[in-house]
């Protein structure tokens, strides 16, 4: 069994950045992917990385904004997020062991979520 948690999530002016983790507890080195979901509308991908972390994946929304990084000496992922934007505000999520990384109903693991919100 896999557990994942969130943290560093929180309010950030338009512009600013957060850094948030993802720390998964029992076997590491799975495949990882952040997700998020704004009120209202459905989860979407946001970014992915492989194992090793020798490939990353992004939604054209984030990228050249965010970067995902992992230390697997931590079991941690990591979701750096600049030039944050309102529409950016969701509850963003870990998942692991995906088959494919852009598809969310094939990831096996998940963790709560932590809520980011952009605002002035």
């Amino acid at each position: 069994q896999v557990q994942l948690v969130e943290s560093g999530g929180g309010l950030v002016q338009p512009g600013g950045s957060l850094r948030l983790s993802c720390v998964a507890s029992g076997r590491s080195s799975y495949d990882m992917g952040w997700f998020r979901q704004a009120p209202g509308k459905e989860r979407e991908f946001v970014a992915a990385i492989s194992r090793s972390g020798a490939l990353t994946y992004y939604a054209d929304s984030v990228k050249g904004r965010f970067t995902v990084s992992r230390n697997n000496a931590k079991n941690t992922v990591y979701l750096q997020m600049n030039s944050l934007k309102p529409e950016d505000t969701a509850v963003y999520v870990c998942a692991a062991d995906p088959t494919r990384y852009y598809y969310e109903a094939t990831y096996v693991y998940w963790g709560q979520g932590t809520q980011v919100t952009v605002s002035s």
